[in-house]
């Protein structure tokens, strides 16, 4: 097999590519993953919010009225179970117990999936490492200020009015030539670090679940869960923008 050493620079872009094309993909799964974890999350706040759902207050004056005027066998029944039909109670305890499962095992999926984004993430800033090695080996001595200068006008956002205007050597023009290749890793960074933070919010909401919750922190949770406020949707679009 062709060592990376032995890869020429043109390879080695599209090496970059197809990585940065599997990153977009695995993306995709995190997301989906995190919208039937919401769904799980609205699942889990609806049974437990039916299973202690407060019964009627039979205290009321009102209410007892209308209890003693339509007193049946079958409305006692129901009161006295605190307004709960039995099977009801059942099905929602299995709901309650089957979304919290089905949340942890979407946890793990996510981890699995987050862990795949750091190892792409991994070699292709290991392939960029090469691109600049065989750069770095032109007879240019200035190529570090070049390479550096250019990649600060082209970082995420259009800054070329600002870039240094000056010579236009061969070198230079290489080494602008691949820096929107090299700088997909940047690119990859910023999302890798963006989607590992909204994982961990999954986690830890995840990891607080249970019956003491009250509804006003089951309500935060999901959320902060729908809402992703660690993703910038301007940036996921840009790294789209490379695929299309």
């Amino acid at each position: 097999m062709e060592s990376r050493e032995d890869k020429s620079i043109s390879d080695l872009k599209e090496e970059i590519f197809k990585k940065f094309r599997d990153f977009m993909t695995r993306i995709t799964k995190i997301d989906e993953l995190g919208t039937i974890g919401s769904k799980l999350l609205a699942g889990f706040q609806q049974a437990l919010e039916f299973i202690r759902k407060p019964p009627i207050d039979t205290k009321s004056k009102l209410i007892n009225n209308i209890i003693k005027a339509n007193e049946t066998k079958r409305l006692n029944s129901y009161v006295n179970s605190e307004c709960k039909k039995p099977k009801d109670v059942v099905q929602n305890v299995t709901n309650l117990n089957s979304c919290k499962q089905g949340l942890l095992h979407h946890i793990r999926e996510a981890k699995v999936a987050l862990d795949e984004l750091g190892d792409i993430l991994a070699n292709v800033t290991s392939v960029t490492q090469s691109i600049y090695g065989k750069l770095s080996a032109l007879s240019d001595p200035d190529i570090d200020v070049k390479f550096n200068e250019l990649a600060i006008c082209e970082d995420l956002e259009e800054n070329t009015a600002s870039c240094p205007s000056g010579s236009t050597d061969v070198t230079t023009t290489k080494i602008k030539e691949n820096i929107d290749y090299t700088h997909l890793a940047l690119l990859m960074a910023a999302v890798y670090s963006m989607v590992q933070q909204d994982y961990l919010m999954q986690e830890r909401i995840v990891s607080a679940l249970d019956l003491k919750l009250s509804s006003e922190e089951l309500e935060s949770y999901y959320l902060m869960w729908s809402l992703h406020p660690f993703i910038n949707d301007e940036i996921i679009h840009q790294a789209w923008r490379h695929i299309h």
